[in-house]
């Protein structure tokens, strides 16, 4: 679930307004929308969790034996490109983009669009939300996206310039020329 609180009105937070924000409130994990919204995203069960760890682990170990990038937990938020702070469940890098940013940029919210994002849809997700995330991504540069959607039993594949396309679980999903080589089974 996520709460999302409409700060226009009132203020305008910046993306240092925002990371200090985060900092302040560490136990809060927020986002920002492009249009200035503050989501408070809840805390995930124990199945989505261990589901978003599996993930993780599988995209792990395929950039491993790769070295093609760096993959990302749920605790990173890039700052897009759009003006959205955004945290996918799962994320990846190519090795290029990020050897482009400085180390501040690194440290903090990077200012790049991930090349790879998995979101996981939990019980207390709406899908619509998740849906427009996806979308946010793919306007900023998004090479490949799945939304995994296990209530629905379907899984919504994301690539720039081509329609949705909506499989139905389980399937085995490949990396495309994005993540050349990773193939995963989803249950």
């Amino acid at each position: 679930m996520r709460t999302v609180l409409d700060l226009k009105p009132l203020i305008t937070l910046t993306k240092e307004d925002f990371y200090q924000l985060c900092q302040v409130n560490p136990e809060v994990s927020l986002e920002l929308s492009r249009n200035g919204e503050l989501i408070i995203m809840s805390p995930v069960g124990g199945e989505s969790g261990n589901q978003e760890a599996n993930l993780i682990a599988d995209v792990i170990i395929w950039n491993r034996k790769t070295q093609l990038g760096f993959v990302f937990s749920s605790s990173t938020i890039f700052n897009l490109p759009n003006g959205g702070s955004r945290s996918p469940d799962v994320s990846w890098v190519r090795r290029e983009k990020w050897e482009s940013l400085t180390p501040n940029e690194r440290k903090k919210f990077p200012p790049i669009c991930p090349d790879f994002v998995i979101e996981l849809r939990s019980p207390s997700d709406r899908l619509k939300p998740l849906q427009e995330k996806m979308k946010e991504y793919l306007d900023c540069g998004l090479r490949l996206g799945w939304l995994i959607n296990p209530q629905d039993s379907t899984v919504e594949v994301y690539r720039p310039q081509k329609s949705v396309e909506i499989l139905t679980l389980p399937i085995s999903l490949s990396g495309e020329d994005v993540l050349p080589g990773l193939n995963l089974l989803i249950e």
